[in-house]
C-alpha cells in the first residue's frame, strides 16, 4: 500500500479504559504500533451519530489539545469544503463532496467499507445511509464477523488497481455487546451488559470480556495494519459503554463513559503525538514537505 492510502477503523463500543488496560498488559501490540494512545471524546454516544459526524470530518478529539487532527476543532484530518470552521489543516486531506467518502472518490480513490453492527445494514432504510457513499460496501450481518470482513477486504484490495489509492473503512463489532468473538471461552448470551440493567449485568465481567475481544481483534488485524503502515491510519471507537456508572448500562445515552474513547493516529506513515519533541516535529514537517512536493 502507498503513502496516499487511508484506513479508518472504528472499534465499536470500545471504552478508553479497556484499550488502556490492554495496552498496559502488552496484549494489543499491533493496534498500539499505529501511534500513541490518546484519551479522546467521541462526537456522539451511539453508532449512527458518531459515524455520521466522522463522515463530515469530526473525528474523536482530545480535550484541551490544540494540535490539528487530534482536535478536529483546531484542524481536521479530513476537511470537507464548507463544513465547519477552517482550522490548521492544510496538510490533511482536502475533500469536496457530500461526505468524506464521496470526497475520496472524487479524488480518484477506490472507497471500500465494511460494517458489523446493524446501523450499517443496507436492508434497512436507516442502515443503508452510512454505507451508501462507498463504491463497494460489505455488511457483516452480526457483531462477531471480523474474519469474514477481513476476507472480503483482502479480495477487494486484490482487485484494486496498483496505481489507484484506497480509502478503507472498517467497523469492528466484537467489542460491541455482547462482547464475544469466534472461539471465545464464554457463551454469547446472556450479555453482561444490558440496557437499563438487570440481574445478568456485571461490570467486571463486561470489562474482562471486552478486553479479551479487543486482544483477539488485535491479533487478526496485524496483516491489514501492516499493509497500511506507510499510509494514514486512524483508529478510534465510535463510543463507549456504561457499566453501571450512575446506574446506567450500555450506550445510546450521553455520559462520560459513552463519550470517552481511544484514539490512535498515523498520518502518511508518521505516528501523531499530542506534544511531539522538537526532533519529532522536524521529522513530521520534513515528511509532510516531501509529500507536498510529490503531490504537486
Amino acid at each position: 500500500m502507498a503513502e496516499t492510502d487511508v484506513l479508518l477503523l472504528s472499534l465499536d463500543s470500545c471504552r478508553f479504559d479497556t484499550f488502556s488496560a490492554a495496552q498496559a498488559a502488552g496484549s494489543v501490540p499491533n493496534l498500539s504500533a499505529v501511534g500513541p494512545l490518546h484519551r479522546a471524546q467521541a462526537p456522539s454516544y451511539f453508532t449512527y451519530g458518531s459515524h455520521a459526524a466522522m463522515w463530515m470530518g469530526f473525528t474523536p478529539g482530545v480535550e484541551g489539545c490544540t494540535d490539528p487532527w487530534l482536535n478536529p476543532k483546531a484542524g481536521k484530518l479530513f476537511r470537507m469544503a464548507f463544513a465547519g470552521r477552517a482550522g490548521q489543516d492544510s496538510d490533511g486531506f482536502q475533500l469536496q463532496g457530500a461526505n468524506l467518502i464521496e470526497g475520496f472518490r472524487r479524488s480518484g480513490y477506490r472507497t471500500l467499507g465494511s460494517g458489523a453492527v446493524d446501523w450499517f445494514n443496507p436492508q434497512s432504510e436507516t442502515g443503508a445511509v452510512l454505507g451508501a457513499p462507498f463504491e463497494r460496501f460489505h455488511f457483516a450481518g452480526n457483531t462477531w464477523s471480523l474474519e469474514g470482513q477481513l476476507a472480503w477486504i483482502e479480495q477487494e484490495l486484490k482487485e484494486t488497481p496498483n496505481h489507484q489509492s484506497t480509502f478503507l473503512f472498517l467497523n469492528v463489532g466484537e467489542t460491541h455487546v455482547p462482547y464475544w468473538h469466534v472461539g471465545a471461552s464464554w457463551p454469547r448470551k446472556p450479555s453482561p451488559c444490558i440496557a437499563f440493567g438487570g440481574d445478568a449485568c456485571d461490570a467486571a465481567e463486561s470489562a474482562r470480556r471486552q478486553q479479551a475481544c479487543l486482544e483477539w481483534v488485535d491479533g487478526r488485524l496485524a496483516p491489514l495494519l501492516n499493509r497500511f503502515s506507510d499510509g494514514t491510519v486512524l483508529i478510534c471507537a465510535d463510543h463507549g459503554d456504561c457499566w453501571g456508572e450512575d446506574g446506567l448500562w450500555e450506550h445510546g445515552i450521553s455520559h462520560p463513559a459513552t463519550l470517552t474513547v481511544p484514539l490512535l493516529l498515523r498520518v502518511r506513515g508518521t505516528p501523531i503525538a499530542a506534544t511531539p519533541s522538537p526532533s519529532q516535529s522536524r521529522n513530521v514537517r520534513a515528511r509532510l514537505w516531501r509529500w507536498r512536493r510529490g503531490s504537486a
